[in-house]
């Protein structure tokens, strides 16, 4: 299977106002695949459909071979980042994931302090989500993201709250999963982010989608 998503004439229209157009794209294996577009220009809604968290007006979505909606309510070896990650407040970072861990009885501790470690993050810290800083946030949801190794990762504008170093450190995170054969469907206000990172790259305007050329 080379493409992992298949969006066909999906449109979605919102207290009756049209958030998406006919959008038909596909995103294939093993790339990068970058959106771009203002605030309010329809990328996390598509992406919120993609995921089965809002079911198109019309058109379909297919992941993994499997219609979004129908035959699956949530794509399979997925990993996102939708806006601001979501955290109990009053748990640690570990505990947090930990807990998510064992609802799906899928992973095991140990490899929930991997995926810690390998955002930059110490497993072990004690200090309340409540307390860590946007970009600590910003880490902890990858962390979250990538925790169950998902072939296919959907990240809405990964980068939020991260300083210079942070960036660097994400950007290459990212590429490194692209060289394990990843699919990455990426996010970001940054043209220097998808200049880095993306293969091919989509931009959103008023709910509609035009492909840009490649860019490798």
């Amino acid at each position: 299977m080379n493409n992992i998503i298949e969006i066909k004439g999906v449109s979605l229209t919102l207290r009756k106002t049209q958030i998406l157009k006919d959008i038909n794209q596909s995103f294939e294996k093993g790339k990068i695949h970058g959106l771009i577009g203002r605030n309010g220009s329809g990328k996390t809604m598509l992406m919120k459909c993609i995921c089965g968290f809002i079911k198109p007006t019309e058109g379909e979505i297919t992941v993994w071979g499997k219609k979004i909606g129908k035959e699956s309510d949530f794509p399979d070896s997925t990993g996102i980042i939708i806006e601001t990650p979501g955290f109990i407040p009053y748990y640690s970072g570990y505990k947090n994931l930990k807990l998510l861990a064992d609802l799906n009885r899928k992973i095991t501790g140990e490899q929930v302090k991997k995926s810690i470690k390998q955002v930059g993050l110490e497993p072990e810290l004690k200090r309340h989500v409540k307390k860590y800083s946007l970009g600590m946030r910003q880490r902890l949801g990858l962390a979250q993201a990538i925790m169950e190794n998902p072939d296919l990762l959907i990240l809405d504008e990964p980068m939020n709250g991260l300083d210079k170093n942070g960036v660097s450190d994400m950007r290459q995170y990212l590429l490194s999963l692209k060289e394990q054969g990843k699919t990455i469907l990426i996010a970001s206000h940054s043209a220097e982010d998808i200049e880095i990172l993306c293969d091919t790259v989509c931009e959103m305007d008023k709910g509609m989608m035009t492909k840009l050329s490649g860019i490798e």
